[in-house]
């Protein structure tokens, strides 16, 4: 099995990560508060593939306000970057009354509509309105 991560552009440390992490949402078109990252240890993309993945020293577990969601980062993120979508995600899940499924895809609409979607593997799939996820957020 070939490494995913091979081939790919790596930065280390919470400032150089997170600059390649932002750069990678606006270049796809994601939201860029999509990953409130804290203590990035290292962050890496492979453009031949869209393989992204993200270490960071400990869990994080973020709200967002305007959605009323707590929404936790695993210390480990991995997933496959694409035009307006984030598939095969790993390491984030979305709190849903007291489970917390994991998130697998993400999609924001395309055409533009304002809204984004979150898929779980149990088939649950929510849409937000997209500003709910700006930066800052």
């Amino acid at each position: 099995m070939a490494d995913p991560k091979e081939g790919g552009v790596v930065k280390k440390g919470h400032e150089e990560g997170l600059k390649l992490a932002v750069s990678i949402l606006e270049e796809f078109g994601l939201p860029l508060g999509l990953l409130p990252l804290a203590n990035v240890i290292e962050v890496g993309f492979v453009k031949t593939t869209g393989y992204m993945w993200i270490v960071q020293t400990k869990k994080v577990e973020h709200n967002f306000k305007l959605i009323k969601k707590m929404v936790s980062y695993d210390t480990e993120i991995t997933g496959y970057v694409a035009k307006k979508k984030i598939k095969k995600l790993k390491g984030v899940k979305a709190k849903e009354l007291m489970l917390w499924p994991p998130v697998n895809d993400i999609t924001v609409d395309d055409p533009p509509t304002g809204k984004i979607q979150f898929k779980s593997l149990a088939g649950i799939t929510k849409t937000f309105p997209e500003e709910a996820f700006a930066a800052g957020q």
